[in-house]
């Protein structure tokens, strides 16, 4: 078995989306970055290569790779999965959880967990996602940015 964590994240930004975890949520602002900017998704991608011990994000997908210029994040997860195989590995679980002050996320956590699950193929219940606020503090308070963890167990096969 190998363990991995990761957090990442973006900024919210007038005029983007806002997709995390595959899902579009309307809202006024979104997350920026070179991508989709998914937090929860990268999160939990990069939990994924830490576990296999193949760096972070940057090094598979650089932001200066015009390639990856607001590429859907469940594809490049769909990358991250395809390593995981080709070292020998599985999904045990992922835990993942996204901190955010607005909107509420709760309407759209069993989509986000059934995309998930979806790409790296394995059952529901092996992916847990949880949300919640800063409370008004900090920037994820002030709305000026979002954040997700994510810890993964793999299991060779």
């Amino acid at each position: 078995m190998r363990i991995g964590q990761s957090i990442d994240i973006h900024q919210l930004k007038q005029g983007r989306p806002l997709i995390i975890g595959g899902v579009s949520i309307a809202h006024e602002k979104g997350l920026d970055g070179h991508s989709d900017a998914d937090v929860l998704t990268h999160a939990i991608m990069e939990s994924i290569l830490g576990a296999l011990s193949l760096g972070d994000l940057g090094k598979h997908f650089p932001d200066t790779d015009a390639r990856y210029k607001g590429a859907d994040s469940l594809q490049l997860c769909t990358c991250v999965y395809e390593m995981m195989v080709q070292k020998g590995y599985k999904v045990g679980n992922v835990d993942a959880t996204i901190v955010m002050e607005r909107p509420k996320l709760a309407p759209y956590i069993e989509k986000m967990r059934d995309n998930i699950a979806k790409v790296l193929h394995c059952r529901l219940d092996q992916i847990s996602i949880k949300a919640t606020r800063g409370e008004k503090m900090g920037f994820i308070g002030q709305e000026e940015g979002a954040a997700a963890i994510s810890v993964c167990l793999l299991e060779e096969v």
